[in-house]
């Protein structure tokens, strides 16, 4: 996903643009003033996947050491010399990469895979230094917790998200509440994961709080605009196509619901039933399992754990 160029540590890659590249962002944005569509269509443009520095190829998952350049701030002397994980390369708006790392020996690493500042540094490519890696990049896993919490049952994803981020799971397994912000997780399908676990409401077979795990199928239909209460994986797959490579795997844990309100209200705040209810734990444990096979190597058994084919 291409991002609008920005300046500092924390949001940029630490080169300060040039009178050209100065220039030349005037007249895009001069450009864009006339023609707002243009803007969300570059933005919308899928961004790099990997850069390459000193004949290596890296990726989001490949380990680095960080050599900012001379004459940065206090945070660039913080981080000289450190080592660190590729979580994202972006490409700003006059096609410079910048580079977003989270530090290996940073507690709060987790925080930083959910986008949260001073857990997430972006560079330059020439500011990064490989590391040898002995297995190639380190596998990233996503776990998204999905649903509209004010929609009874259809909050199920959404709590075991929350249960989960109580939890120490291996470092390199995000666990991010989208709740119905299906562009979000379209955008973070893209970014480096290896797999991908959605966590939601499903029609599974069974009764009332029966878990099932689903390898999601992508069909070839058209991308359809999201809907702003409700997320259908379905439709968030379709538009995370269209924006990039998907992760290798993205398995489906679904619960079959009791009961989903037709008509969100505050007294239906993750009011989830009885049975749907007892299956959150079940369900945490459930993918914590499967984010430690996904994460430690490409292709778990799957049907170990009952899972079922089909969304």
């Amino acid at each position: 996903m291409k991002q609008p160029a920005q300046g500092t540590r924390s949001q940029s890659a630490g080169e300060h643009p040039g009178p050209d590249s100065l220039q030349l962002a005037l007249v895009r944005e001069k450009a864009w003033m006339t023609d707002p569509d243009r803007f969300l269509r570059e933005m919308a443009l899928v961004g790099l996947q990997e850069v390459e520095v000193a004949g290596r190829i890296l990726r989001p998952g490949s380990r680095v050491r960080l050599n900012p350049r001379p004459g940065g701030d206090l945070i660039d002397c913080a981080l000289a010399g450190r080592a660190a994980t590729i979580e994202a390369i972006d490409e700003d708006d006059t096609g410079a990469p910048h580079v977003a790392v989270i530090m290996e020996d940073d507690p709060g690493r987790g925080m930083g895979g959910a986008r949260h500042p001073a857990h997430r540094f972006f560079f330059a490519p020439g500011e990064l230094e490989p590391l040898e890696e002995s297995c190639g990049p380190a596998r990233r896993v996503l776990v998204a917790g999905i649903g509209n919490i004010f929609l009874g049952d259809d909050g199920f994803g959404v709590a075991v998200a929350q249960r989960l981020l109580g939890r120490s799971l291996p470092a390199r397994v995000d666990i991010i509440d989208f709740g119905i912000r299906g562009m979000d997780l379209a955008y973070a399908l893209g970014q480096g994961y290896h797999a991908a676990v959605l966590v939601d409401s499903a029609p599974c077979a069974g009764l009332p709080g029966a878990l099932a795990v689903m390898e999601a199928q992508p069909d070839d239909a058209e991308a359809a605009p999201l809907d702003g209460h409700r997320m259908d994986p379905q439709a968030v797959l379709r538009l995370a196509r269209r924006l990039g490579p998907l992760p290798e795997r993205v398995l489906i844990v679904g619960c079959r619901p009791e009961t989903i309100s037709e008509e969100w209200s505050p007294e239906s705040l993750l009011s989830l039933s009885t049975p749907v209810a007892a299956a959150v734990k079940k369900a945490a444990d459930l993918v914590e399992e499967l984010a430690a096979q996904l994460v430690a190597v490409p292709t778990p058994n799957v049907t170990d754990l009952e899972a079922t084919k089909g969304v």
